[in-house]
């Protein structure tokens, strides 16, 4: 073997490594959806409260991205994935035995912690291991491509695992999926230079991690206990009062935990915008889509999941081969703007379709344009978002542009989800189907007009030439920011 093979094949290791870290969130957040029927009737939750399975991953997900990201910078990337990986399969663990719903909703707590090191520190280090430019896009579709096949093999080991064994398998995959990456990461990925000097922005951690958590708890409880109870207010004030603190705090510190100047970089900025708006539209969108093909066609765990295969399939496609070669022709505004646009073309033709004696070949069609359009926008919106962003500042940037998509997911499970069941009293099993129809059409419909208008605002970002060429990726606010190269 040459020496130039070497590096080559190493390099290829490790970005194996990443895409498969990505994997493993996708497939978790996937794999649980189809499950969620047998969870339910298992541990007795009721059919509003069931979406906490997967809301309790998004609140601490979503409350501690922030934190993560500046950890990522401060601590190291290398060192922040293994945490991450380690407190996921343990968490795992814990929700794979766990005998009622407060420690499986603890175990998804946990799993949410471990995504939000993990995630930053995955973007984080595809940034600084590939040149900006073409060879970064081309990891990006391969994370991208990778994460797909997350969503599909999630819901196929979904069904095939709580149908042959038990829901508890949904959960005990991920530790031999850990450890596939713990096992060679501290020989094969970028080693960490030692930890930061700088100090770490605690007040504003812990104003960003508890007001982020109290939005997104406000978001998920206001739909089924109503805005004006107790929980959903008091939890929306105080996330409103801490918000507002933590960016004073940030404005006024010399070493923060979210430098505000990023807002100046104005990709960044719009995608954390469509991303808010992708990820409420495809979380309200996987929860109808599930509820449609179980409570009202009667599909099994394993006929669900089944069901998803061409949705995700093609969404392998959008993002490893379609995403890259729009992004080098048009540039990351244009295939932006086209994934969303089809993306929400796709979730509308999926939900007029539906019917109570409808079938899987009707809703073929519209979820081939719904994977399509997923994985243009989900390679293009993270690629967008670390542009021209400087090297120690990628964790940061990454866990912004993945904060406004986790508190989008929360907003889409609990507006969506309360429209969808909105046409029916009682639980799914007692509801009338022609009900579950129209609520889950219409929570549909919904969500792919949000899709069309978050298409509309990626086409705020200045048109650049073709991204394939490295010296064309800088920032919309600095022409000289230096792009962040491993």
């Amino acid at each position: 073997m040459t020496t130039a093979a070497a590096p080559a094949k190493k390099a290829g290791f490790a970005m194996f490594l990443l895409a498969f870290s990505q994997f493993i969130i996708t497939v978790d957040y996937n794999i649980v959806y189809v499950a969620l029927p047998d969870i339910g009737t298992a541990l007795g939750f009721s059919e509003q409260y069931l979406q906490w399975v997967v809301s309790a991953y998004a609140v601490s997900f979503g409350g501690l991205l922030l934190f993560g990201g500046r950890a990522v910078d401060r601590i190291g990337a290398r060192r922040l994935l293994m945490i991450g990986l380690s407190l996921y399969a343990i968490a795992s663990v814990l929700g794979g035995f766990a005998p009622n719903q407060a420690l499986l909703i603890a175990a998804r707590l946990i799993q949410g912690i471990g995504g939000a090191l993990l995630f930053p520190a995955v973007l984080a280090l595809i940034a600084t291991s590939f040149k900006e430019g073409a060879e970064r896009n081309k990891a990006f579709a391969m994370w991208g491509m990778t994460g797909s096949l997350g969503l599909a093999a999630g819901a196929l080991l979904g069904g095939v695992l709580t149908d042959l064994a038990s829901w508890r398998w949904v959960f005990l995959i991920n530790v031999p999926l850990a450890l596939i990456i713990l096992i060679p990461a501290p020989k094969v990925l970028r080693p960490d230079g030692p930890a930061s000097g700088h100090s770490f922005d605690i007040p504003g951690a812990l104003l960003a991690t508890v007001g982020v958590t109290a939005l997104v708890t406000a978001l998920v409880t206001g739909p089924d206990l109503g805005w004006g109870t107790t929980i959903p207010l008091a939890a929306l004030i105080i996330a409103v009062v801490l918000l507002a603190a933590f960016f004073l705090t940030e404005a006024k510190s010399r070493d923060p935990l979210m430098p505000l100047r990023l807002f100046k970089n104005r990709p960044l900025v719009i995608s954390m915008s469509v991303l808010l708006v992708f990820q409420t539209a495809l979380a309200g969108g996987y929860y109808v889509f599930t509820t449609y093909l179980q409570p009202v066609l009667g599909y099994s765990a394993m006929q669900a999941g089944l069901a998803f295969l061409p949705l995700t399939l093609l969404s392998m496609i959008g993002s490893g081969k379609l995403a890259p070669t729009f992004m080098g022709k048009y540039g990351m505004r244009v295939t932006l703007f086209t994934g969303m646009i089809i993306n929400g073309l796709g979730i509308g033709l999926t939900a007029v379709v539906m019917s109570v004696d409808g079938s899987f070949y009707a809703l073929l069609p519209g979820s081939v344009l719904w994977g399509i359009g997923g994985g243009l926008v989900f390679v293009s919106v993270f690629a967008s978002a670390g542009s021209g962003v400087a090297p120690e500042e990628q964790g940061v940037a990454g866990a912004m542009a993945s904060t406004s998509q986790q508190i989008g997911g929360a907003v889409g499970l609990a507006v969506l989800v309360a429209i969808a069941n909105s046409a029916f009293v009682g639980n799914y099993a007692d509801a009338n189907k022609a009900d579950l129809v129209v609520g889950t059409r219409l929570a549909g419909l919904i969500a792919a007009g949000l899709l069309i208008v978050g298409g509309f605002l990626a086409l705020a970002i200045k048109k650049q030439p073709a991204a394939a060429a490295p010296k064309a990726a800088e920032t919309d606010t600095d022409a000289d920011a230096q792009p962040a190269v491993g």
